[in-house]
Protein backbone atom coordinates (compact mmCIF):
# COMPACT_ATOMS: atom_id res chain seq x y z
CA UNK A 1 0.00 0.00 0.00
CA UNK A 2 1.32 3.43 -0.90
CA UNK A 3 0.90 6.63 1.12
CA UNK A 4 -1.63 7.78 -1.48
CA UNK A 5 -3.67 4.57 -1.10
CA UNK A 6 -3.46 4.93 2.68
CA UNK A 7 -4.71 8.50 2.46
CA UNK A 8 -7.70 7.41 0.37
CA UNK A 9 -8.49 4.52 2.73
CA UNK A 10 -8.38 6.79 5.80
CA UNK A 11 -10.66 9.32 4.09
CA UNK A 12 -13.11 6.56 3.09
CA UNK A 13 -13.21 4.98 6.57
CA UNK A 14 -13.67 8.41 8.14
CA UNK A 15 -16.75 9.17 6.06
CA UNK A 16 -18.22 5.68 6.37
CA UNK A 17 -17.68 5.16 10.11
CA UNK A 18 -17.72 8.70 11.53
CA UNK A 19 -19.77 10.59 8.91
CA UNK A 20 -17.08 13.26 9.04
CA UNK A 21 -14.29 13.99 6.58
CA UNK A 22 -10.62 13.46 7.31
CA UNK A 23 -8.98 16.54 5.80
CA UNK A 24 -5.38 16.17 6.95
CA UNK A 25 -2.46 13.95 5.95
CA UNK A 26 -2.16 10.21 6.59
CA UNK A 27 1.18 8.56 5.89
CA UNK A 28 3.35 5.60 6.76
CA UNK A 29 6.17 6.05 9.27
CA UNK A 30 8.75 3.27 9.29
CA UNK A 31 10.08 4.41 12.68
CA UNK A 32 6.95 3.10 14.41
CA UNK A 33 7.78 -0.34 15.83
CA UNK A 34 5.20 -1.42 18.41
CA UNK A 35 2.33 0.98 17.79
CA UNK A 36 -0.25 0.78 15.02
CA UNK A 37 -0.35 4.50 14.52
CA UNK A 38 -0.01 7.94 15.98
CA UNK A 39 -2.10 11.12 15.99
CA UNK A 40 -0.15 14.39 15.99
CA UNK A 41 -1.81 17.23 17.87
CA UNK A 42 0.34 19.93 16.25
CA UNK A 43 -0.82 19.47 12.68
CA UNK A 44 -3.47 16.73 12.99
CA UNK A 45 -1.72 14.27 10.68
CA UNK A 46 -1.77 10.52 11.27
CA UNK A 47 1.22 8.17 11.05
CA UNK A 48 0.81 4.44 10.54
CA UNK A 49 3.17 1.49 11.01
CA UNK A 50 3.84 -0.05 7.57
CA UNK A 51 5.26 -3.28 9.02
CA UNK A 52 2.16 -3.86 11.12
CA UNK A 53 -0.07 -3.22 8.11
CA UNK A 54 1.92 -5.75 6.07
CA UNK A 55 1.94 -8.43 8.80
CA UNK A 56 -1.66 -7.94 10.01
CA UNK A 57 -3.80 -6.78 7.07
CA UNK A 58 -6.97 -7.84 8.88
CA UNK A 59 -6.21 -5.23 11.58
CA UNK A 60 -5.88 -2.29 9.18
CA UNK A 61 -9.47 -0.98 9.47
CA UNK A 62 -9.39 -1.26 13.27
CA UNK A 63 -6.07 0.57 13.54
CA UNK A 64 -7.27 3.36 11.24
CA UNK A 65 -10.52 3.71 13.22
CA UNK A 66 -8.51 3.95 16.45
CA UNK A 67 -6.51 6.87 15.08
CA UNK A 68 -9.62 8.52 13.68
CA UNK A 69 -11.28 8.35 17.10
CA UNK A 70 -8.41 10.43 18.50
CA UNK A 71 -8.62 12.78 15.51
CA UNK A 72 -12.38 13.39 15.50
CA UNK A 73 -12.74 13.70 19.28
CA UNK A 74 -9.88 16.19 19.43
CA UNK A 75 -11.42 18.19 16.57
CA UNK A 76 -14.66 18.38 18.59
CA UNK A 77 -12.91 19.37 21.82
CA UNK A 78 -13.86 16.12 23.56
CA UNK A 79 -11.77 13.66 25.58
CA UNK A 80 -9.43 12.04 23.08
CA UNK A 81 -6.96 10.13 25.24
CA UNK A 82 -7.11 6.40 25.94
CA UNK A 83 -8.43 6.90 29.46
CA UNK A 84 -11.34 9.19 28.47
CA UNK A 85 -14.85 7.77 28.50
CA UNK A 86 -15.67 9.52 25.20
CA UNK A 87 -12.70 7.80 23.57
CA UNK A 88 -13.64 4.35 24.86
CA UNK A 89 -17.28 4.79 23.89
CA UNK A 90 -16.63 6.01 20.34
CA UNK A 91 -13.93 3.40 19.77
CA UNK A 92 -16.39 0.65 20.67
CA UNK A 93 -19.17 2.26 18.63
CA UNK A 94 -17.13 2.31 15.40
CA UNK A 95 -15.39 -1.04 15.98
CA UNK A 96 -11.85 0.26 16.31
CA UNK A 97 -9.06 -1.74 17.91
CA UNK A 98 -8.23 -0.92 21.52
CA UNK A 99 -4.78 -2.50 21.18
CA UNK A 100 -2.48 -3.04 18.23
CA UNK A 101 -1.46 -6.58 17.28
CA UNK A 102 1.66 -7.69 19.14
CA UNK A 103 4.79 -7.38 17.04
CA UNK A 104 7.81 -9.70 17.35
CA UNK A 105 11.05 -8.08 18.47
CA UNK A 106 14.41 -8.41 16.73
CA UNK A 107 15.25 -11.32 19.04
CA UNK A 108 12.11 -13.15 18.02
CA UNK A 109 10.41 -12.52 21.35
CA UNK A 110 6.93 -11.11 21.59
CA UNK A 111 6.62 -7.74 23.26
CA UNK A 112 4.05 -7.63 26.00
CA UNK A 113 4.74 -4.22 27.48
CA UNK A 114 3.86 -2.22 24.38
CA UNK A 115 0.20 -3.05 23.91
CA UNK A 116 -1.25 0.42 23.50
CA UNK A 117 -2.09 0.94 19.85
CA UNK A 118 -1.23 4.58 19.68
CA UNK A 119 1.02 7.16 21.24
CA UNK A 120 -0.37 10.66 21.07
CA UNK A 121 2.39 13.20 20.57
CA UNK A 122 2.12 16.65 22.00
CA UNK A 123 -0.43 15.69 24.66
CA UNK A 124 0.29 16.22 28.30
CA UNK A 125 -0.12 13.14 30.44
CA UNK A 126 -1.02 10.93 27.47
Amino acid sequence: MTDQELQQLVETISLASFHRPFVHQAKFNGRLKTTGGRFHLKDYHLDFNPTMFAQYPEAIPGIIKHELVHYHLYQQGLGHTHRDAAFKQLLQQVGGLRYAPTMPTKRGLITTSAKIAVRITGASGG
